[in-house]
């Protein structure tokens, strides 16, 4: 039998509860993802290995690296890597892809947002990606400001295509996107030329740190375009290098409690590079995150 002193009790612990954590029920925080770019060099050798490695440390969720070009996921067509997922008990939320602007060896890079765009929108929906991301403007791509007035209206076509096939198209960042041109910064151009509904944005929060810029204030301006984060820690040096989670510079803990603003939906641990064997890095951050973020 409740009584009222046990209702006003238990009401007492649950209101305790959100005061503790208020930012973490507008998004699954049981997935605790890793981008396979930090495991790269063994993912290139031997995916199946490292995918259950990767597993077993923990991490129930990837975010791809390696689609351009071959049009496969690491070797493998959609059906066989979502089997590989699955048997390993991952999900692969998101996925990075080029702009496709380049050439490679002269000829059209495939399997980007400007070429083959329908085939990579398949094939990702058919691994169970939602997210499908620009990851990286090699040097030629980046241009002026009128180029990334261009490179607006490229996602926002490419975008569409993602929504009809009920996937988000998002931008992931570097620093070069807060360097001014002409008074103006390519990355405010983006957000502000790019359908909000189309185009979201996945926020490194190690280079917008490093560019010198708050991420807390862009989730106040632009609430909800966030929905991806890479949690990358810089380290106490003069070079900013990376390093593990929790083990640098950057305020994760203050961050975090931003991410109903933001409109965080899955966030993806990324080392660029490791001091020693990426796999004691990435088990690093993940007790930390564990301990301290989720």
């Amino acid at each position: 039998m409740t009584t009222r002193r046990s209702f006003i009790k238990s009401a007492s612990i649950a209101s305790a509860a959100i005061i503790v954590k208020p930012s973490f029920f507008n998004f699954n925080h049981s997935y605790i993802g890793l981008q396979l770019y930090t495991v790269r060099d063994a993912m290139q050798k031997d995916p199946a290995g490292t995918l259950a490695k990767v597993a077993q440390i923990g991490y129930n969720s990837v975010e791809g690296a390696t689609y351009t070009g071959t049009e496969n996921f690491y070797g493998m067509d959609a059906k066989s890597f979502a089997d590989l997922l699955k048997k390993n008990n991952l999900i692969m939320p998101s996925s990075h892809y080029r702009l496709g602007e380049d050439k490679d060896n002269g000829k059209d890079m495939m399997g980007t947002i400007l070429h083959d765009w329908n085939k990579a929108v398949d094939d990702a929906k058919a691994v169970g990606v939602k997210y499908m991301v620009c990851a990286w403007l090699s040097p030629a791509e980046r241009g002026n400001i009128d180029h990334y007035k261009k490179l607006a209206d490229y996602l926002n076509t490419g975008g569409q295509v993602c929504k009809k096939a009920g996937i988000q198209l998002c931008y992931h960042n570097h620093d070069f996107e807060f360097i001014k041109d002409n008074d103006q910064l390519p990355y405010d151009v983006l957000l502000n030329s790019t359908n909000k509904e189309l185009v979201k944005f996945e926020v490194d929060l190690y280079w917008i740190t490093k560019a010198g810029h708050d991420p807390i204030e862009l989730f106040n301006a632009h609430p909800g375009r966030f929905p991806l984060w890479h949690v990358k820690d810089m380290d106490n040096t003069a070079q900013h290098s990376f390093t593990e989670v929790g083990n640098g510079t950057i305020d994760f803990k203050k961050i975090f409690k931003y991410a109903d603003k933001a409109g965080l939906k899955y966030f993806f641990v990324e080392q660029d590079v490791t001091p020693g064997d990426p796999f004691d890095s990435i088990t690093k951050s993940i007790a930390y995150i564990k301990q301290n973020l989720v």
